[in-house]
């Protein structure tokens, strides 16, 4: 009813509703946002690792800090799981907890933004102090028009709301644009900043370097101490479905979210420094339906064929497409770059089945990736919500091919 009403009504008629509850549900919450210091963050990918870092650095300098990302929901020291099915609830969901923390005590709040939630005008009644732009790559286009320039601006709202401080990553080239609204100081970074010598990172894979910077420079703009800092990157050693570690032995098992070529590019980089010598790396991906972008199948299917031993194409989010022609998209591209059908490449929808098969494919000292989903706590097939979590149905295959009693099932960490 609601994608209909979508359909039916004119775009200025939606983006007025949708601004108009925007502020509604800040005044009904009591305007939270004005109570905290608010940190946003935005890019097309490392959003929820550089919240997260954020958090704990904060978290590790004595300032009580709450988050809404992707993966979780932090309100001090609690934390739970995003059962919302997207980075940034809808309004009043947003204001709801941003009250929550407020009330909890809370002096600072990390929202990861997105550019759907900024088109919906979700970051209304948020007050952005501080503004962090991770990088941008072409995501995302067909709910922006299939326009690159206008999912860049969309991106841009934040920063045009950003009183304060706006951080970016230099390595981008995009960077300037997000630099260029008038907040009344601005610093940009650049991987090589990172000082190996006096920052260790709990999280996995190098890449995570140039999350963990805006954090870094936060926390230096906050007057919290270098030690400090330091201990907040290394003591964050879990962020759900983020280069998750599921089992260490006999063989590696990590569940990430990736789902793009710049993602997708960095776990299976970091699978190959990790695994043992002569070892392989196995991944499952796919990718969503529901008018997301069609382009980036046939980039991943690449990829895995020219970075992975065996691929697995199976089920993410189909939405109300056909799940067939979304996975033989990737599977096709990974055909025509060397791999071979039920050799090394393998199409299985069911999700389930197909970890199971990648579980079955693995080896002392390979290296399996599981991807796509990360920790999100649903999966939406032929237009219906069902529970879902990788970290759960991977332990319950695990535990199926090596049963509680065999060596194994003590190897991997609850």
């Amino acid at each position: 009813m609601k994608s209909f009403l979508k359909k039916l009504l004119p775009e200025p008629l939606v983006r007025a509703y949708h601004y108009l509850v925007a502020w509604f549900g800040a005044l009904y919450f009591g305007f939270p946002g004005k109570k905290m210091m608010v940190i946003g963050v935005t890019g097309t990918k490392g959003k929820t690792t550089t919240s997260n870092f954020i958090w704990a650095v904060l978290t590790a300098g004595g300032h009580k800090t709450g988050i809404i990302s992707t993966a979780n929901i932090r309100i001090g020291g609690e934390s739970s799981l995003n059962y919302y099915h997207m980075t940034m609830p809808g309004r009043f969901a947003v204001q709801r907890l941003m009250a929550k923390m407020a009330k909890a005590g809370c002096t600072h709040c990390v929202v990861e933004t997105t550019s759907e939630g900024l088109k919906q005008y979700r970051h209304i009644g948020v007050y952005y102090d501080i503004g962090v732009f991770t990088n941008l790559t072409p995501e995302h286009l067909p709910s922006h028009g299939g326009s690159f320039e206008n999912y860049k601006h969309a991106k841009g709202k934040m920063f045009a709301h950003t009183k304060e401080l706006i951080i970016a990553n230099g390595d981008d080239p995009h960077a300037e644009y997000f630099l260029s609204f008038p907040a009344k100081k601005k610093i940009k970074f650049h991987k090589s900043d990172f000082d190996a010598t006096r920052f260790h990172l709990g999280i996995l894979g190098d890449f995570n370097i140039a999350n963990a910077l805006p954090a870094i420079i936060i926390g230096r703009e906050l007057g919290i101490s270098d030690a400090d800092i330091a201990k907040g990157l290394a003591d964050l050693k879990l962020i759900p479905g983020r280069m998750e570690i599921i089992q260490y032995e006999p063989f590696v098992v990590i569940v990430d979210y990736a789902h793009e070529k710049m993602s997708i590019t960095n776990v299976l980089e970091t699978a190959k420094k990790i695994r043992k010598p002569g070892a392989k790396t196995i991944i499952l991906l796919g990718a969503e339906g529901g008018g997301r972008d069609k382009r980036k199948r046939p980039i991943m299917g690449e990829l895995a064929a020219k970075l992975a031993d065996y691929l697995i194409c199976s089920n993410v989010d189909p939405y109300d497409d056909d799940p067939t022609p979304i996975v033989e998209d990737i599977a096709v591209a990974a055909e025509a770059h060397g791999m071979v059908r039920n050799q090394n490449l393998f199409v299985i929808e069911d999700r389930r089945l197909g970890i199971r098969k990648a579980l079955e494919l693995a080896q002392p000292g390979d290296v399996v990736l599981i991807t796509g989903k990360g920790s999100e706590q649903s999966m939406i097939i032929d237009g219906k919500s069902i529970p879902w979590d990788d970290r759960v149905v991977v332990r319950e295959e695990i535990h199926r091919l090596h049963p509680p009693n065999s060596h194994q099932a003590h190897s991997y960490p609850v």
